[in-house]
């Protein structure tokens, strides 16, 4: 058989499918090439995004012009600078806790571990005290004169403070019984310092200093209420 030239042309056309596509075979077709694993494998992940947005969040604050090809790379620095940081603030001062009302701002007195409240180192005072136990009963209650201000904000008693400079410091809220304070701190360092032993009659002086100075106002300081 014998093909003019005009039909051969026409066979030709016929033979090859359309170079343009319709609507439904384009669709088709892009959802075939879709399926192809490159594409979901160049998807970012989640932690990608993270990081991005964190990154956005970070170039943003701290510089507007930061490059886009490190905003990855600076967002994983910066989230793994701040886990670290908050990881050494947790094994320096640990967990952080909601402290009561009344709570003492310092378990360290006087250079020794001490949590009681100043109620509850004057009761195990007089229980010393029931036992002749001076020794104990005299630094037990200066220990609870000490707690006792602390509590009520009056005087503040760092853990490294001495107990010569709370009564200076106790002096000063308290002018009227600077005398006792001091003579009181000098019981206290006899006795805990073994220079010389307890007595009743200096737990009496003690318990009495206590009792007045828990009845009494401090001293109106310059800018501090009374």
């Amino acid at each position: 058989m014998i093909h003019t030239p005009g039909s051969l042309a026409q066979a030709l056309t016929a033979a090859v499918p359309p170079l343009t596509p319709d609507d439904d075979e384009a669709r088709s077709w892009a959802e075939q090439e879709l399926t192809n694993p490159v594409y979901a494998e160049a998807q970012p992940t989640p932690f990608d995004l993270f990081a991005r947005a964190v990154a956005d969040f970070l170039g943003d604050l701290l510089n507007p012009q930061l490059p886009a090809g490190l905003e990855s790379v600076f967002a994983v620095v910066a989230v793994a600078v701040v886990v670290v940081l908050i990881i050494v603030a947790f094994v320096i001062w640990g967990v952080p806790r909601a402290t009561p009302r009344g709570t003492p701002a310092s378990a360290v007195l006087f250079g020794e571990a001490e949590s009681r409240t100043a109620r509850r180192l004057r009761t195990d005072a007089e229980e010393a005290a029931a036992r002749g136990a001076w020794d104990d009963a005299v630094v037990l209650r200066f220990r609870a004169l000490a707690r006792s201000l602390t509590e009520r904000g009056v005087v503040d008693a760092p853990p490294g403070a001495t107990v010569h400079a709370f009564a200076r410091e106790a002096a000063v809220a308290f002018p009227d019984f600077t005398a006792a304070l001091e003579t009181a701190a000098d019981g206290f360092d006899d006795v805990r310092y073994l220079r010389r032993p307890g007595t009743a009659e200096l737990y009496a002086s003690v318990t009495r200093l206590d009792d007045e100075i828990a009845a009494s106002r401090p001293a109106a300081l310059p800018g501090v209420p009374a």
